[in-house]
């Protein structure tokens, strides 16, 4: 199992991004589909989560400004960022649960992209 995460970059306070993270590989079923992110100095911490495509957590420091969607067809996660403000700088990184061929669970990292928002 792949996880293939693009977006980021580098944005003004206020600005938007998206970032975008696909699963590839012997899947037979997605579970959790969601980003973590990583600020300097800091321990990693959960952004949002999509669970199973039913029900969609966020941390408190993002809700109302950070949306989560899915695209199962396409084993894909999205994470639209408004308003992002200096503290949302971090390294982000999407994460998948599920199972693969023959009811192996998985749980992998995609590789981390970072995101800088300038004052």
């Amino acid at each position: 199992v792949q996880l293939q995460a693009s977006g980021g970059g580098l944005v003004q306070a206020g600005g938007s991004l998206r970032l975008s993270c696909t699963v590839s590989g012997t899947i037979a079923s997605i579970s959790d589909m969601g980003y973590y992110r990583q600020a300097p100095g800091k321990e990693r911490e959960l952004v949002a989560v999509d669970t199973s495509g039913r029900d969609t957590n966020y941390a408190d420091s993002v809700k109302g400004r950070f949306t989560i969607t899915r695209d199962n067809a396409k084993n894909t996660v999205y994470l639209q960022m408004n308003n992002l403000t200096p503290e949302d700088t971090a390294v982000y990184y999407c994460n998948s649960h599920g199972l693969i061929w023959g009811g192996i669970p998985y749980n992998e990292w995609g590789q981390g992209t970072l995101v800088t928002v300038s004052s």
